[in-house]
């Protein structure tokens, strides 16, 4: 797995209090969908610029629905303003199915997600359990 190193953590208090926004939401297409756009609307209401989120939200809840699907068991979207620093994670419940990113052949259709996550990102990576879930987390600076 490929892995950027976080940032070294400030001790300095935030100015403002972080803000947090979660959903759980069913593991299809239609999940996916309303992940992005609900996550569209809160960073509206918290002022942040909706790319590159919107789009590394995407990729992450589309590949917790094809990926990390268990029939019956939800998805959970948490995204977290921590003054600076926006952190986004998805959490599926196919703990024994870890991201690997792949170099796609330029000819195909798939296989481009974790590389663009990886681009749009300060740093990212993968949190096992508990299990059998996985949180596959990804932040980027704003502001």
């Amino acid at each position: 797995m490929v892995q950027k190193t976080p940032p070294p953590q400030s001790t300095a208090q935030p100015t403002t209090p972080a803000r947090h926004f979660s959903v759980q939401l069913s593991p299809t297409r239609r999940g996916a969908r309303l992940a992005r756009l609900l996550a569209a609307e809160q960073l509206r209401d918290w002022g942040l610029p909706l790319d590159p989120a919107r789009i590394v939200i995407a990729e992450l809840a589309n590949n917790a629905v094809q990926h990390g699907r268990v029939p019956g068991r939800d998805f959970l979207l948490v995204v977290r303003d921590l003054g600076g620093v926006l952190r986004i994670e998805v959490s599926d419940t196919r703990g024994d199915r870890m991201p690997r990113p792949q170099l796609a052949s330029p000819d195909a259709e798939s296989g481009y997600g974790l590389a663009l996550v990886q681009a749009c990102t300060t740093a990212w990576g993968v949190t096992e359990g508990p299990s059998p879930r996985k949180t596959v987390w990804a932040e980027i600076a704003v502001g």
